[in-house]
């Protein structure tokens, strides 16, 4: 996983798609609330799956909560009746798949989905 912290991070990471809405939404709340947060373009440096788990575990949700179900290559791959083990081999596999944005600061991580997640780590 990518620091978390250095100059100006305050110890925060988003695991961001520039493409995504909500992704970038959740990047402005960041910086507005003071937060310059290291930014991970987890579609170029994806995470391992080491810390795919520790991210969902951190995050306080199921591993099914994590991945994006409405991708076209979830139904492509036949992921709708998979083990937990065989999705998350799947988003390490396909990036792609990984739901958005995870953030990390000090105070948790959390799948910023909805948005409002985000304050409860701020």
């Amino acid at each position: 996983m990518a620091p978390t912290t250095g100059p100006d991070t305050d110890g925060a990471t988003i695991f961001h798609n520039p493409k995504c809405s909500t992704s970038r939404k959740a990047l402005d709340r960041l910086r507005e609330s003071g937060v310059e947060p290291t930014i991970v373009k987890y579609l170029d440096t994806p995470p391992t799956r080491a810390e795919l788990v520790t991210l969902i575990a951190d995050a306080g949700i199921e591993v099914t909560g994590a991945v994006r179900r409405r991708e076209p290559l979830f139904a492509e791959l036949g992921l709708a009746d998979a083990s937990d083990d065989e999705l998350l081999d799947a988003m390490v596999a396909h990036p792609r798949l990984i739901e958005r944005p995870f953030v990390v600061t000090a105070r948790g991580t959390r799948l910023a989905r909805p948005l409002d997640r985000l304050d409860e780590i701020l």
